[in-house]
């Protein structure tokens, strides 16, 4: 039953895309990712101001686990301060590779559908695209730890 749930979720983020566009602005910062291991891609726009990420978007094409991830990502990280981001990066990594959290008090939303992602090896890096890509444009920001392993 929860695994029909769960199921659901991802299909419903994987066909109705929240935030998918294109996002401009001078304090917009922009890459364009591709998953070494599927070919899946995406452009992820980040819009900072100060220490928060007031605005965020994507455009891509790949398999549903990859879309639904990153549009969950983008409803996690959007208005959210970078250390607050910092931590939903790596709880989500954490449940990704190990199927578990490290801090139940973090709050991964609809993300928690993509647990059982974990026993799919192959499809890690899937799951895990948009924030590598999120990693990419915030590696100069001081305030943002990336990956802890």
């Amino acid at each position: 039953m929860l695994d029909d749930l769960y199921r659901k979720v991802v299909i419903g983020h994987a066909k109705y895309k929240r935030n998918y566009g294109k996002l401009e602005g001078e304090r917009v910062h922009k890459v364009h990712y591709k998953n070494p291991t599927c070919g899946d891609v995406i452009t992820l726009y980040v819009q900072l101001e100060e220490d928060i990420i007031t605005n965020v978007s994507f455009e891509g094409e790949g398999c549903s686990i990859s879309m639904a991830s990153s549009s969950m990502m983008t409803e996690m990280v959007k208005n959210k301060k970078i250390s607050v981001v910092s931590e939903l990066r790596n709880e989500f990594e954490q449940l990704i590779r190990k199927g578990t959290q490290m801090n139940e008090d973090i709050d991964l939303g609809d993300a928690l559908s993509l647990q059982g992602v974990h026993k799919l090896r192959a499809r890690h890096n899937c799951a895990l695209m948009a924030w590598q890509a999120l990693d990419k444009i915030m590696a100069d920001v001081p305030s943002y730890q990336g990956i802890k392993r």
